[in-house]
């Protein structure tokens, strides 16, 4: 119990410094006191450093914390219901739903309108992001749907991984038929980013997610029945296929509205769940969920850092970064885990 708390109490605290970290370091770097001043507005700093701080960096930061612990604990969900250690957030096809749905607005509308709808400033921002949203929904009452016929978790997952597939393919064929700015534009949105949400999409964002999350820990004691094999949870008195419905529904709406915001953002959802398995060593929902919530904050943060490295001009692709750092994680997690099961 002491260890559990102490980790806890590290976690906290590290996302206390990478958030402060987001905020001072980048391109231009900002001492902490003037950022202490322009948040308190305790002293008179330069209008670029206020710009800077308000419009990019807070934004950014506010996002990757949200963002990150949303889908951490979607990935828990979706690994518990699926009771497969590989299962993530876009294992059931919501993030392709969402890409096809933003396929339709930068690919399609430049082909048939002329002028993408991508480019035209804030309206296109807002249709890029209603668009996968509508995507996700779309894929997310497929999957809602087919689960209510479905007896099996297996049998859902593939028809998920199908339907992610289907999307693929029908994204191809419009980029097969798209100028190369237009799918230059698209890739760039697939390689996902914290900076995308800026002004008030923000905090309409964080607001979202405030209430989503919250939401998820009404779930813990449906996911640590579903531990327990269907035949005990259903002896229990657990509702199998309506908490399952419950389960997806709420993981699916979780990815659908990071992917709207942020574009798909790979590998957190996967790894940052093995991760708590590991330094919290067990599988109860009641210390894993807020593990999680506060892991994938954390690690969100770190990412987005990296990919605005000091001195580095630009930014890195987000995606890049969480595969670089979550796929070692899950690679050296599953190896403990087996070395256990032979020991």
């Amino acid at each position: 119990m002491k260890r559990q708390t102490f980790s806890f109490i590290l976690i906290f605290l590290s996302i206390i410094l990478f958030f402060i970290l987001n905020l001072v370091l980048g391109t231009i770097s900002i001492p902490f006191s003037s950022i202490w001043n322009i948040i308190w507005e305790t002293g008179e700093e330069s209008d670029i450093w206020q710009n800077i701080i308000w419009k990019t960096r807070f934004p950014q930061t506010l996002t990757a914390l949200v963002a990150g612990a949303g889908l951490s604990i979607s990935g828990l969900q979706m690994q518990t219901v699926f009771r497969n250690p590989l299962a993530g957030p876009s294992e059931l096809g919501i993030s392709s739903g969402a890409s096809l749905g933003v396929a339709f607005i930068i690919l399609l509308s430049g082909n048939i309108g002329g002028t993408t709808l991508s480019k035209l400033g804030f309206f296109g921002e807002v249709s890029v992001s209603i668009a996968a949203i509508a995507g996700a929904i779309t894929v997310m009452a497929i999957i809602i749907a087919i689960s209510q016929r479905v007896k099996g978790n297996v049998v859902l997952l593939i028809i998920g991984v199908m339907i992610g597939y289907i999307s693929t393919a029908v994204i191809g064929v419009l980029k097969f038929f798209s100028n190369d700015e237009d799918v230059k534009a698209y890739v760039i949105w697939g390689l996902g980013s914290f900076s995308k949400v800026s002004g008030g999409r923000v905090y309409i964002f964080v607001w979202i997610m405030i209430t989503l999350i919250p939401i998820s820990f009404l779930l813990i004691k449906t996911l640590n029945l579903m531990l327990l094999g269907e035949g005990y949870a259903r002896n229990l008195g657990l509702n199998i296929k309506r908490s399952r419905l419950y389960v997806i529904t709420c993981s699916c709406v979780i990815t659908a509205i990071v992917t709207a915001y942020c574009g798909p953002i790979v590998f957190l959802g996967l790894a940052v769940p093995h991760l708590c398995r590991g330094i919290f060593t067990t599988s109860d929902h009641r210390v894993l969920m807020p593990a999680v919530t506060l892991m994938g904050a954390s690690l969100a943060l770190i990412c987005n850092l990296i990919a605005r490295m000091p001195g580095f001009e630009g930014a890195l692709p987000i995606n890049s970064v969480t595969a670089l750092i979550g796929a070692p994680i899950v690679i050296s997690v599953l190896f403990g885990k087996r070395k256990n099961e032979i020991n």
